[in-house]
């Protein structure tokens, strides 16, 4: 009887890879730093196998703690055997038990969890597959969201801060604060573990706090751009009497896309740092973003949007400084609209200990990895994934079998 052929590889999953030849294992070994913390007596299944299955089970789409269980119910002998999981008494692997499961991601240590998948996801070198590169200059967006569907009785939905990069969108760190108002005093720590020299950090009004500023260009040496609104009164009234007027339009851009056309135009302004400057710390430009949108079938919109940058005119062209901002504007898209449309996170009802912040840690790895593996459709790359547990294996570089892509 002839051997049987493997399936084909989708051709979404043929365009990822290849792994970086140090990448092996690389997952396990970030994941070991995570500490267990369930008691040593009836303890079956290492904690560092029970988190990879999580992470075949979220890149291959699962959604829920019952999806994960599935996922691991399905996966044949060899994918359990190369994940680790030993043999039972009668001689079978079995995957973890959905009781098993639940009871470990409600008692993680999500400070630990978030840290060693943002490390893992920062190493730039462990992955280059589809071309993608960091720009030369690394830019990070700070920006929060809600777990909608975490709230349960009197308790209130759970609220993460995260640092994320522009390109390719790769979420570095992560936080839980109580709410939306706290967001600003968990900044600082939720930067401070990151090397940001030479970095661009952006963020919207809420974090444009002239102390955390300061410590951003004067401890982190990094550079910023601050959205300036209401919360800075000073600063905005004298942004918004600039002679804009007199300034030409520097840079332009458009495009349509999802029904909708879009035109944005950036103006800047140098600040005479001799002459008293403007109320707000390190600040080198001033810069005027008018937006322009018209949806099919309704009224055009316009906006015009304030900023200052720490960084001058021989640092960054017009061009650059109106792609930070859209970056920092676009991680809505690559980053928390995926994580509800594809991972249903605003659906999920999980809210029991660290669970929530453990399924959005567990999303965050999956979409960063297949970001920097090359997948440009996230939705189409784990529909492709589900089908095979084998290429989940793959795509965590716990074997390099010739058989799956890239290899």
């Amino acid at each position: 009887m002839p051997a049987a052929h493997p399936p084909p590889i989708p051709a979404v999953l043929a365009k990822l890879g290849p792994l970086h030849q140090h990448d092996t294992g690389r997952l396990r070994a970030h994941l070991q730093r995570v500490p267990d913390p369930r008691s040593r007596r009836g303890r079956w299944y290492p904690l560092v196998r029970l988190l990879l299955i999580c992470a075949c089970a979220v890149v291959s789409g699962a959604r829920t703690v019952t999806e994960i269980t599935e996922w691991g119910q399905r996966a044949t002998t060899t994918v359990l055997e190369q994940l680790g999981i030993r043999r039972h008494l009668p001689g079978r692997r079995r995957a973890p038990s959905h009781a098993t499961l639940t009871r470990l991601l409600a008692v993680l240590d999500g400070d630990a969890l978030d840290a060693a998948i943002g490390t893992y996801l920062a190493e730039r070198d462990h992955i280059n597959a589809g071309g993608t590169r960091f720009a030369p200059r690394l830019a990070i967006a700070v920006d929060g969201k809600a777990l909608s569907g975490s709230a349960h009785r009197q308790q209130r939905h759970r609220h993460l801060l995260s640092a994320v990069t522009h390109a390719p969108v790769v979420t570095l760190a992560q936080r839980e604060v109580g709410a939306k108002t706290n967001e600003t005093a968990a900044f600082r720590p939720l930067l401070e573990p990151l090397d940001l020299a030479g970095a661009v950090v952006t963020f919207d009004a809420l974090h444009s706090v002239k102390d955390q500023v300061r410590w951003l260009v004067q401890e982190k040496k990094a550079h910023y751009i601050a959205v300036i609104k209401g919360n800075q009164p000073t600063a905005s009234v004298q942004v918004k009497a600039l002679p804009w007027e007199q300034v030409p339009i520097a840079h332009t851009v458009s495009g349509t896309g999802h029904g909708r056309r879009e035109s944005r135009s950036v103006k800047t302004m140098a600040i005479a740092v001799n002459l008293g400057g403007i109320a707000f710390p390190e600040a080198r430009l001033v810069l005027r973003i008018h937006r322009r949108r018209q949806e099919s079938g309704k009224r055009q919109t316009r906006e015009t949007v304030y900023a200052v940058t720490s960084l001058d005119t021989h640092q960054a062209s017009p061009a650059e400084l109106g792609g930070y901002v859209r970056g920092h504007w676009g991680i809505e898209n690559s980053s928390h609209h995926v994580r509800d449309v594809v991972f249903a996170e605003d659906a999920s009802t999980v809210h029991t200990g660290s669970a929530p912040r453990a399924m959005a840690a567990l999303r965050n790895l999956a979409i960063g990895r297949l970001r920097l593996l090359g997948a440009d459709n996230i939705a189409k790359t784990t529909r492709a994934i589900r089908d095979e547990p084998e290429h989940a294996v793959w795509i965590w570089g716990i074997t390099d079998s010739p058989l799956l892509p890239g290899t």
